[in-house]
């Protein structure tokens, strides 16, 4: 097996640089302090996603007794919720009022990390089925430390990148984040019908059959 292969294949996939307006926004209202907890968190999610499909891949998802077709739909679910919050330029960190506002932001923070930064926006459908097919053709227990290796390549890369957003806020502004805003949410949106659409087709052919005439 081309060990080179799966690297550049997560790099194309995961693409942390197109997630930096994404994480720009859920951040903006965040401390430094918080704002560098989400992106631990959110690396080291990744890695742990990117672990974990090369180790146990489908046998993880089929345990719990779903497809990686009904992985899509949700994920295209979380990923329509996320724009539509984006199109009106909301904030991502809304929980009851009866939390503090401190506790508040560093809930939201560990969870905005997790979903929708890591799942799906990095690491989705797309990024399990690749290390499920890769770690299928590997024949050595090295080969498969490998591959588990680039998941840390894969967090650390995501890390360095998150980590200049903050000078990417300050060149564009408020107005230029509110605009920038509303543009990725309106590609979000997009992501998520093609994610949904592309999921659904595998749960119903039926539907892909009907198109087609």
């Amino acid at each position: 097996m081309d060990l080179l292969k799966p690297l550049i294949a997560l790099l194309a996939i995961v693409n942390p640089i197109g997630v930096v307006p994404f994480f720009i926004h859920f951040t903006q209202n965040f401390s430094r302090e918080q704002r560098m907890r989400t992106m631990r968190i959110s690396a080291f999610s990744a890695f742990v996603v990117i672990a974990v499909s090369a180790l146990a891949g489908l046998k993880v998802i089929e345990f719990f007794g779903i497809s990686l077709a009904s992985f899509q739909v949700g994920g295209g679910c979380l990923l329509l919720i996320s724009s539509l919050a984006m199109l009106n330029a909301q904030p991502a960190d809304t929980k009851p009022d009866d939390v503090k506002e401190g506790d508040q932001k560093v809930d939201a923070g560990a969870s905005i990390a997790v979903v929708p930064l890591t799942i799906p926006l990095l690491t989705g459908p797309a990024t399990i089925s690749t290390m499920v097919i890769y770690s299928e053709k590997t024949r050595h227990l090295w080969e498969l430390g490998v591959l588990v290796g680039y998941g840390v390549v894969i967090g650390l890369a995501t890390y360095a990148v998150f980590s200049a957003s903050g000078r990417i806020a300050r060149v564009l502004g408020s107005t230029g984040i509110n605009v920038m805003t509303r543009l990725m949410g309106l590609i979000l949106a997009a992501m998520a019908v093609e994610l949904l659409a592309d999921g659904l087709m595998k749960l119903f052919p039926v539907l892909g059959s009907h198109l087609a005439r």
